[in-house]
């Protein structure tokens, strides 16, 4: 069901120092801030040769990552995506098999125009999992 990793995102509390640690320390390709409303955040994609991290920082007041910064408040890996070639075949699988969607299981569009789930971390060895569709 999985084909290759997509991403590992971190929160952060400052998404500019974010970026200047991967941009000017690393050495690394840094996208420009892309809001991401729907989801609650604001996001920079680190460039890598055979992947990308993810860069999140809140977006509003009811934003999912500022709880995990409440609690992490130097920031943290929050979650790995995985890509799969069907995102609704792989989301019933899960399902019939136990597994749990948070939200209202159906996908949205995330960061990469792509449909996007995110399963709960208490089925995953205690890691948020977002899947997206290749």
């Amino acid at each position: 069901m999985l084909d290759r990793l997509n991403h590992v995102a971190i929160a952060v509390p400052d998404l500019q120092a974010g970026a200047r640690v991967y941009r000017d320390t690393l050495g690394a390709k840094v996208s420009e801030p892309q809001p991401e409303p729907d989801h609650g955040v604001t996001v920079v994609f680190v460039e890598l040769s055979n992947t990308k991290i993810e860069l999140l920082e809140p977006l509003g007041e009811n934003s999912p990552i500022q709880k995990f910064l409440d609690k992490n408040p130097s920031g943290g890996i929050h979650h790995i995506c995985y890509e799969v070639v069907d995102i609704y075949a792989a989301r019933n699988r899960l399902v019939s098999e136990g597994s749990r969607v948070l939200g209202d299981g159906e996908p949205k569009i995330g960061a990469h125009g792509k449909p996007v789930l995110f399963l709960h971390p208490k089925d995953f060895c205690g890691t948020l999992v977002e899947l997206e569709q290749a």
